[in-house]
């Protein structure tokens, strides 16, 4: 099923799903400064609406991530990357609340983005795709929940970059949400992550085939360069002691070494595995694109440098999360918000969850973050008067 995303037009006719064309009377304004629309967006819904439009979730996804969040993958067959949290008795409670999930824009799953065609020339967008921001995936999210008819969500989630979109909701939009919960995120892109998103983006375009980014015209694609990126990400998703955990150093399907280049070791043949499966369903573009939003998120310089004034007089309560083993997105980044949001009288909580599974603890079996997501949702659902059925 890889094919899905080797031509533009494939992609947009095979993916099961919702699509809205969005910006048609009004162009999305983004903060490079152009006006972009109309344009796309790719969403999924599980779920109920209830008669009061009062119990919508916005679950927004990371950087690989996509808007199947609960069901099994189009293209890889797997299932939902949240499908542990999102379902009936869940702590996404499905026969509770409506959840919708959408493909970023900018992304490869439907929404638009650098592989799907540009009407103005009739081929794929390419490097023409013009740059995007949080804050613009942010605001193509709100003319998204406006087209539902939804006037404020009960709540906004996400871990990673869907934490720093999580941030950005309640920054931009504070009346529009009744509670915020961003997991192992942080309100601006450190240089360390920068610079590892600069060692997966340099992979991609050293890559004879990404062609200067028209790989799609000459019918190629990059994949070593993208699997490379890839390989060099997931490192930093996981914790030394999670690896040591499940590898150590053994040897992959041999009793000693070659003394050679091939994968000895099964932490190799693992990072190779995780690499090649990923060039199946995502856009080398698109990588270069959503990792460059992530570097220029930086929510206190919206605000004179000030971090706590992006939160000024807001009514949203706030559940913030972190994981001990997490070094891409460290503790302290979490506590920064909730200094920030301390200082802005928010009414915010915030958990440390011990773990030495690092960054992707979020999206793994974890029953601590499951507890804390639970009690805080009812809590909210409470204040809210979100009855139940």
């Amino acid at each position: 099923m890889s094919a899905v995303l080797k031509m533009p037009d494939a992609a947009r006719g095979n993916l099961p799903g919702h699509r809205v064309l969005l910006g048609t009377e009004r162009k999305l304004l983004l903060d490079c400064g152009v006006g972009f629309g109309p344009y796309t967006l790719a969403y999924q819904t599980y779920g109920a609406l209830n008669a009061q439009r009062s119990n919508a979730i916005l679950v927004c996804h990371a950087l690989t991530g996509d808007q199947f969040v609960a069901e099994e993958h189009p293209v890889t067959g797997k299932a939902g990357w949240w499908a542990t949290m999102v379902g009936p008795g869940l702590p996404l409670d499905t026969d509770r609340y409506f959840i919708i999930c959408a493909n970023v824009l900018g992304g490869c799953m439907g929404s638009s983005g650098p592989m799907e065609i540009n009407p103005a020339t009739g081929k794929p967008y390419g490097l023409g795709f013009p740059v995007i921001t949080i804050g613009d995936i942010v605001r193509s999210q709100k003319m998204l929940i406006d087209h539902l008819g939804i006037d404020k969500l009960f709540c906004v989630i996400g871990g990673s970059m869907g934490g720093m979109q999580v941030l950005q909701w309640v920054s931009s939009f504070p009346d529009n949400v009744f509670c915020a919960v961003p997991i192992a995120s942080s309100a601006r892109h450190s240089a360390q992550n920068i610079a590892f998103h600069e060692v997966g983006r340099q992979a991609i375009v050293a890559d004879p085939d990404w062609c200067g980014g028209n790989y799609l015209e000459e019918g190629k694609r990059p994949h070593r360069g993208l699997a490379v990126a890839r390989m060099a990400a997931h490192i930093t998703y996981l914790s030394e002691p999670a690896l040591h955990r499940k590898f150590g150093r053994a040897l992959q399907d041999r009793a000693k070494v070659t003394y050679g280049f091939d994968a000895d070791f099964q932490v190799e043949s693992y990072l190779r595995y995780q690499g090649s499966t990923f060039v199946d369903r995502f856009d080398a573009n698109s990588y270069l694109y959503i990792t460059r939003a992530m570097d220029y998120f930086d929510l206190a310089a919206e605000h004179g440098g000030v971090l706590s004034r992006a939160f000024t007089g807001t009514k949203v309560r706030f559940c913030l999360v972190s994981f001990t083993s997490d070094w891409l997105f460290p503790t302290p980044e979490s506590r920064a918000i909730v200094h920030a949001l301390n200082a802005a009288m928010a009414n915010v909580s915030f958990v440390e969850i011990q773990t030495d599974k690092g960054h992707d603890a979020f999206l793994l079996d974890e029953p601590e973050l499951d507890k804390v997501l639970k009690g805080f949702l009812e809590g909210c659902a409470e204040h809210a008067g979100l009855k139940r059925g």
